[in-house]
């Protein structure tokens, strides 16, 4: 998701620091400095595993392996989180996190490129999953995982905790989509509606003329709609410059030329996109035999908080709980972490582990 302005403002980003390459690489030791386990308790490994018939990048990475273990499903599509790890460093003191790039994204595609992704559906995303987490419960030696997922990577999110809670001990969704088949799409009225406000005549014909049924959108409708959603909102936009665009400039694990494949992976990716918007949350269901959340960016624009609260007040499940992030819009977990570090080890932590929340160290 957001690929086309995800590479307008890395441009605009790029532009006055072509001479401060240096400033860069100063930066980028400093966060590798900061992304350092040593304890002997840590784990910090990664590598290609063989997923699916073909190579997908896992990270693990945790200061103590007597913590719970999350598996984040990343958004975009295609969008790695790895480039946020400095960013939410202090998860890794509490959980031991597994990062994995989905098919299509990241350092996944990087490996095999457009030819090498295979079949490039919802369905091979969740046999990838469940792969990845048979993967993860061996490596580890966990009977299960805790899920977190972002953005696009809740629908998938969303099937693995209703399918399968013999393997996720808990499911947390934040930049949580609720989609209801393309029927009903609150963040279209609400863009249309800014559009309008801000005199801006032609975006406002395109989006009209694109129409609200997002199940029938092409894949270039449905990027040019995403585009739309963050450039007309000023939060949104100035997260994806300093949160998004920052990580990925900063990033230690990063060079330049694995910048340009991360944004064309995105770009592969975006062939998912349509068909997330047709998949009908309500109709698969609202019982979760697992504890479920919902950590939601107060201001978010993409995924409304409203649509998911209405599915989570809807959810039954053994334990359930619903928050707002404040100050945040989408990309809500990575502007905002340690506001969300906070929600995980205070609602979510006990309920996996059956103790009291779990006290911050640091």
């Amino acid at each position: 998701m957001l690929v086309t302005v995800l590479t307008a403002s890395a441009a605009a980003l790029a532009a006055p620091a072509a001479g401060l390459l240096g400033h860069r690489a100063l930066r980028r030791r400093a966060n590798a400095a900061l992304l350092r386990i040593t304890g002997a308790a840590g784990i910090d490994e990664a590598g290609f595993v063989r997923v699916g018939g073909i190579d997908q990048w896992v990270s693990i990475r945790g200061d103590d392996l007597a913590n719970p273990v999350i598996l984040e499903i990343h958004g975009g599509p295609g969008a790695s989180n790895l480039a946020f790890l400095p960013r939410t460093r202090s998860w890794e003191r509490h959980f031991t996190v597994v990062r994995w790039d989905v098919r299509g994204g990241g350092r996944t595609f990087g490996r095999g490129g457009p030819s090498g992704q295979g079949e490039m559906t919802l369905d091979r995303l969740h046999r990838d999953a469940l792969e990845v987490t048979e993967y993860v419960r061996g490596r580890l030696g966990v009977p299960k995982v805790l899920l977190v997922a972002n953005s696009i990577g809740t629908v998938l999110g969303l099937r693995l905790a209703r399918s399968h809670p013999d393997l996720y001990s808990a499911y947390v969704g934040t930049d949580q989509n609720i989609l209801s088949g393309g029927h009903v799409h609150p963040a279209y009225e609400a863009l249309m509606a800014r559009l309008r406000a801000a005199g801006k005549r032609r975006e406002l014909a395109e989006v009209t003329a694109t129409g609200p049924a997002a199940g029938t959108w092409t894949t270039h409708q449905w990027s040019r709609f995403n585009k739309f959603v963050v450039t007309s909102d000023p939060l949104t936009y100035d997260t994806m410059k300093t949160v998004v665009v920052r990580s990925l400039w900063f990033s230690p694990l990063h060079t330049l030329r694995e910048l340009r494949t991360y944004l064309k992976g995105m770009t592969f990716s975006e062939q998912l996109g349509p068909q997330a918007m047709a998949v009908d949350e309500w109709a698969e269901g609202t019982d979760f035999a697992i504890p479920f959340f919902v950590f939601q960016g107060e201001g978010d624009v993409l995924t409304p908080p409203a649509p998911a609260r209405a599915f989570f007040d809807a959810v039954t499940a053994p334990v359930k709980d619903f928050a707002l992030i404040r100050g945040a819009s989408h990309f809500a977990s990575f502007r905002e972490p340690e506001q969300f570090l906070e929600l995980m080890l205070t609602k979510v932590r006990p309920a996996v582990t059956g103790g009291p929340s779990a006290p911050r160290t640091c």
